[in-house]
């Protein structure tokens, strides 16, 4: 996927080199859904204390698959020059592992532009509701390895991380 025009320019970049947002107008209106993942990184207290349900604060899971939604609806207003796009779906899911929490975000819409931002929000948004739940029991807390999974629909097609 290129992020130049036909002319070489970048397309988030004005002819005096000012950010902009892109015009998608002339884009084809399809159906496009992306996945994202990440995790968050914690102690064996923590992980122990989201088994047997008993985090302080409440069911930190569902908590943090509440914030992934409502994160990713708000992504226009979060990330500068991200189009706001009719969100039709998104589900998070939060997994709880040895090591901490495995969280996935899959957002889906029929619109001009894809919901890669839209899925990496969630997962961020989910991280950091996660984290904030159980940081009287973790402050050391990590999150990492935020990323797309993979993407489909528009003009590039499916893409999946290799």
């Amino acid at each position: 996927m290129s992020h130049r025009t036909s002319a070489g320019q970048l397309t988030h970049i004005d002819a005096a080199g000012h950010a902009r947002m892109v015009d998608v107008s002339g884009k084809d209106v399809t159906a496009r859904s992306a996945c994202a993942s990440g995790r968050v990184l914690l102690s064996a207290e923590a992980v122990a204390a989201l088994r047997a349900g008993n985090v302080p604060k409440g069911d930190a899971l569902a908590v943090a698959r509440i914030a992934g939604i409502a994160g990713a609806k708000r992504t226009p207003d979060l990330i500068p020059l991200c189009h706001p796009i009719g969100l039709h779906a998104v589900s998070v899911e939060a997994a709880v592992t040895d090591r901490g929490v495995d969280i996935t975000a899959t957002a889906r819409t029929a619109d001009r532009t894809g919901v890669e931002m839209e899925a990496l929000t969630a997962v961020a948004v989910a991280s950091l509701a996660l984290i904030d739940m159980v940081k009287a029991i973790d402050p050391a807390a990590t999150i990492t390895d935020v990323r797309v999974e993979w993407k489909q629909g528009g003009k590039t097609g499916p893409w999946t991380r290799p």
